[in-house]
């Protein structure tokens, strides 16, 4: 492999014009698709195969109209007004009409009056009065419905108080189908009637576009990662390299999955994984291959075109290992067969791809652009000074400690992300509300205000899909009204109407609103209850029932997605156990890897669920808001951070067993590797933790708390788990750390990773320049 890919970065370097132009056309040609073909992303959280997608899917054919994404807007009147007297109410009723006249929403003023024409036939005005009665009194704060022309306005109700208005409406597609904008010019109708009698319009979180992607405090993570590898690499040019293949990966990769959002459903949290992952990567890979040409340079005396070959032979070969396991851990969200997972793994993956690829081409090619310049004169005489030395000697000093108290160490190591993980044992999953925002957006005030006004269940009504069980039949209004009876009688259920019913009559929709908010256990409890006796209803009432709406979603999506994360981690841990079996060639050092990446996690879990489900130091990352951790976060970050982890595993350990293979001893080549790879190490951490906790300050719910649990996580592993445990393990098994049984040795292929062929093959050339470091008969390392 070595070989292999020295002679790769030595054909990029000398052929350079033929890569950048290869890639520069690659990235032409993403930039016009994205120009032809606008984005498409979804914020949809759709599982297949689930008791509540089902019933969404069911109602698209037998009733389309009520199977498009849901709105509401809460309008507040001025302080002191009622919205619904004086010069208030004109203004609301004019904003309640731009809104049903707007494109892609049904007016369900045209229904009702359509079935007003149809008299004593319409099933709909029959059943409407029947589950009314049934229903009687609301156990809530009784709303009443707005009136216009002596009849109610559908779909608009008006709070007790009489200082807000809640409005309830069906777009004509599901949210993320809507032609761009869509939603945005929908609030902006509301509002531009509103505001001549000074109304308010707050839009619920379920009315939200595609989120920020990108912000300031993204853009600020890529500063602090710029100024970490101006730092470490000590020039503008050398710093800048890791900053351009970075960007052009995530241009490339990122962007060529946009390409394909119009044939398949991308979710934004997708985008915005690959985006992280993308820069994260595309700057690590990138500063290990120019930091061990610049060594080569300074420590061995080389020139830059056989010091770029050799980097990419060394250094490159662990890039591509490391980059294996992202890929292999990001792979394996495909054995769980959930659509929405697979299209992240694949996306974040196809980025990942693309940053080895470039790092091993394209940056060689630049290497070659800018030839001996990525050590200008300044850095060559700094290397030379006593300083340089000093440093390297902190290192070896910081080793040896970790060496000779290994013990202490270990236990630390061990201890400390125990602690952290206790909170995980309280982790509840559920899905972003309105309440999961910070107080001074519009949809926690229209979520606080909902709640205040009308009651929480009014943020996540459930609906009840009621269908008869012989074909053609009509549900009669007494079959509507013993259901919405029974229904009623449910504890927690606050509220019953009839939501809908198609032309023919045999298709219902009942909405319920809970007693207690969408993600409280109270209505976890209440589905869970309805579900639980829907058998028996059904049975009595001659129907079928299904239930959908938030909270039944997330139950559903929490619960699939907790059967699937032992196979997922099953899957990923035994691969990922091969691919780094071949490269270390020890049963011990794959092991203690994987044992240590599980503290990572649970650690990871732990801190998560106290920042954003317990509230504590919220104030550290700009949020004041409490919420269930995202169903989808476990899964997707247990393999992130696998990736992620083994990443630092490969680049420290591959550096220690260097040295081993060369003739060190256990301790000494623990010691050696530690010196050799822990500021770069060091480096690549601190990158990755300000490129992921830029994200952080994203305003959506979902991207924050995916955020904060990668910084966290790498931040956990890099400097507890990779930087003190392993080094204290190793320390401990010393000579057993590198065992492996001599009939698996034959067997395993030779990938040679720290670079033992290549010297051999190609010896190292003289030095061209004389160094106070150099050693010619130096083994390469990747640190």
């Amino acid at each position: 492999m070595s070989v292999l890919l020295y002679r790769l970065g030595r054909f990029a370097y000398g052929k350079l014009w033929y890569v950048i132009g290869g890639w520069l056309a690659v990235l032409t040609a993403v930039v016009a698709l994205l120009v032809a073909n606008p984005v498409r992303l979804s914020n949809e959280v759709r599982i297949d195969g689930t008791p509540s997608q089902q019933v969404i899917d069911e109602l698209a054919t037998s009733l389309p109209e009520a199977s498009g994404g849901q709105g509401i807007l809460l309008f507040k009147a001025p302080d002191g007004a009622r919205i619904d007297g004086g010069k208030v109410r004109p203004a609301l009723l004019a904003a309640v009409d731009a809104v049903y006249r707007h494109d892609h929403v049904i007016d369900a003023r045209k229904v009702l009056a359509r079935e007003a024409a149809r008299g004593e036939n319409s099933p709909l005005l029959r059943a409407q009065a029947a589950v009314a009665q049934a229903a009687g009194r609301s156990s809530g704060r009784n709303p009443v419905p707005l009136q216009a022309g002596g009849q109610p306005v559908p779909g608009v109700v008006v709070s007790a108080d009489g200082s807000t208005a809640l409005m309830q409406f069906q777009f004509d597609q599901q949210t993320f189908e809507l032609p761009s904008g869509t939603i945005d010019s929908t609030i902006e109708a509301a509002e531009q009637q509103a505001a001549r009698a000074g109304l308010e319009v707050l839009p619920s979180a379920a009315m939200m576009e595609i989120p920020e992607i990108v912000g300031i405090g993204e853009i600020v993570g890529v500063a602090v990662a710029a100024l970490v590898l101006l730092i470490t690499l000590g020039s503008v040019v050398a710093a800048g390299l890791p900053l351009a293949i970075a960007l052009v990966g995530v241009t490339v990769g990122v962007g060529g999955a946009f390409t394909l959002s119009t044939v398949f459903e991308i979710h934004s949290l997708a985008a915005v994984l690959a985006l992280m992952l993308g820069l994260a990567v595309g700057i690590d890979y990138a500063l290990f291959i120019v930091n061990r040409e610049r060594r080569l340079i300074l420590d061995d005396g080389l020139d830059a075109h056989e010091a770029t070959s050799r980097a990419v032979g060394t250094a490159g070969s662990a890039v591509f290992f490391a980059g294996s396991t992202v890929i292999i851990a990001l792979a394996g969200l495909l054995v769980i067969g959930i659509t929405l997972l697979s299209t992240m793994a694949l996306v974040a993956a196809a980025t990942i791809a693309v940053a080895v690829l470039l790092a091993l081409t394209l940056l060689p090619a630049l290497l070659g652009l800018v030839k001996e310049r990525v050590c200008p004169t300044r850095t060559r005489h700094k290397a030379q000074r006593p300083e340089a030395a000093a440093d390297r000697e902190r290192a070896v000093r910081w080793g040896t400690r970790l060496v000779r108290r290994k013990y202490a160490a270990l236990a630390a190591a061990i201890l400390l992300p125990v602690i952290l993980a206790v909170p995980a044992a309280d982790m509840k999953l559920g899905l972003p509300s309105g309440a999961s925002y910070n107080p001074d957006t519009g949809q926690r005030r229209g979520y606080e205000l909902t709640s205040d006004a009308y009651g929480p269940g009014y943020n996540g009504p459930l609906l009840i899909a009621v269908n008869s069980t012989a074909k053609g039949e009509l549900l009669s209004p007494a079959t509507l009204a013993a259901v919405t009876s029974d229904l009623k009688s449910v504890k927690g259920s606050a509220s019953v109407s009839l939501a809908g019913m198609n032309r023919t009559g045999t298709t219902a929709i009942l909405s319920l609103i809970p007693s207690s908010g969408p993600n409280d256990d109270a209505t976890q409890e209440l589905v869970t209850a309805i579900r639980d006796k829907s058998a028996g209803m059904s049975t009595a009432h001659g129907v079928t029932m299904g239930i959908s709406g938030f909270t039944a979603l997330a139950i559903d999506v929490s619960d699939r997605l907790a059967d699937a994360l032992p196979l997922y981690v099953a899957t990923v841990l035994g691969l990922s156990l091969i691919v780094l079996l071949l490269v270390f060639r020890s049963l011990m050092v794959p092991v203690t890897a994987t044992l240590g990446f599980l503290l990572t996690i649970a650690a990871t879990f732990g801190l998560t669920t106290a920042v954003f489900q317990w509230g504590w130091l919220q104030n550290l990352i700009g949020l004041d808001a409490t919420a269930p951790v995202v169903s989808l976060l476990p899964i997707i970050i247990t393999g992130v951070l696998y990736g992620l982890a083994m990443d630092y595993q490969m680049f420290l350990v591959t550096s220690m067993r260097e040295a081993h293979v060369h003739g060190a001893t256990a301790l000494d080549a623990t010691v050696t590797g530690f010196a050799r790879a822990s500021s770069v190490v060091l480096a690549a951490a601190t990158i990755m933790v300000s490129v992921f906790a830029g994200f952080v300050f994203n305003a959506e719910p979902m991207i924050k708390q995916a955020g904060f649990a990668l910084a966290v996580g790498i931040l956990i592993d890099a400097f507890v788990i990779r930087m003190t445990l392993i080094p204290a393990t190793m320390a401990l098994a010393q000579e057993k750390a590198w065992w492996i049984p001599a009939w698996l040795n034959r067997l395993l292929p030779d990938l040679d990773v720290e670079g033992d062929k290549l010297a051999q093959k190609i010896p190292l050339p003289r030095p061209t320049t004389p160094s106070p470091h150099a050693a010619p008969q130096k083994a390469d390392s990747i640190g």
